[in-house]
């Protein structure tokens, strides 16, 4: 299942996890079985019960972010940003929910479901944070508009990161060298994608060299590495696009 598939992952990520866990791990202490998978649900629902009681009848700060996954449907993660008893700031992952589209009133009706699951309100939120796109901080159907004119005080602040990524792709550009660069890399990327041929064509070559480099212990092998991928493109907010395209 998922659960079996991601500690797979994980260790072929990590080596510290890799010795300890699956077939490296003792009989007695495999730690798969569905109770232990039944367990882990349970204590990711103990803590968010934690989380919202922590909150209580208190004010937060609401960070949104949606991405589309591998099966192809969009996942939007929610964090929550409050002061606790201590006076001191905390951002607590809350939930990741699958919404059918990204549009403003999806979304919201998406939140407000979530907050009516765990007994939290739109009029409690005093700041939303959320990327750039127009579904998100639009003007006039944004969702950022959608929960002011149901909270006045819910102030937007456009995602630092994103803009960060912004600024970066900005000053890259105005290197003439480097903007040539990406402009290159794009016209390839362009070239090869359009036509089926010329795709099979370097899967053929970089199956070749894949082949030659696992021979020569270059590169290792195991499950999600070295795999088949489509050539990746550089997007102005796709943090580490521009590498991945190089």
């Amino acid at each position: 299942g998922n659960f079996l598939e991601f500690l797979e992952f994980l260790s072929n990520q990590n080596e510290s996890v890799q010795k300890d866990v699956l077939k490296n791990a003792p009989e007695n202490l495999k730690l798969t079985s569905p109770q232990i998978q039944k367990d882990i649900v349970s204590a990711i629902a103990s803590i968010r019960e934690t989380i919202i009681s922590e909150i209580g009848d208190g004010l937060f700060f609401i960070l949104i972010d949606e991405s589309r996954d591998v099966s192809v449907k969009e996942q939007m993660a929610i964090v929550l940003r409050y002061v606790d008893d201590k006076s001191c700031v905390i951002e607590r992952f809350l939930v990741i929910v699958h919404v059918l589209d990204t549009t403003a009133s999806s979304v919201k009706t998406t939140i407000d479901m979530l907050f009516s699951t765990h007994g939290l309100s739109i009029s409690r939120i005093r700041g939303q944070c959320y990327d750039g796109a127009s579904n998100m901080q639009g003007e006039f159907n944004g969702l950022k508009i959608l929960i002011i004119r149901e909270n006045k005080v819910a102030f937007y602040v456009h995602c630092f990161a994103h803009q960060l990524q912004l600024t970066l792709v900005a000053v890259a550009k105005n290197d003439v060298q480097v903007a040539l660069l990406f402009n290159l890399v794009a016209s390839l990327s362009n070239i090869v994608g359009a036509s089926c041929k010329r795709r099979d064509i370097l899967r053929e070559k970089e199956a070749v060299r894949l082949t030659k480099a696992l021979g020569s212990g270059e590169v290792t092998n195991g499950q999600g590495l070295n795999q088949e991928t489509s050539l990746k493109r550089a997007e102005e907010t796709r943090w580490g696009s521009h590498y991945g395209a190089l």
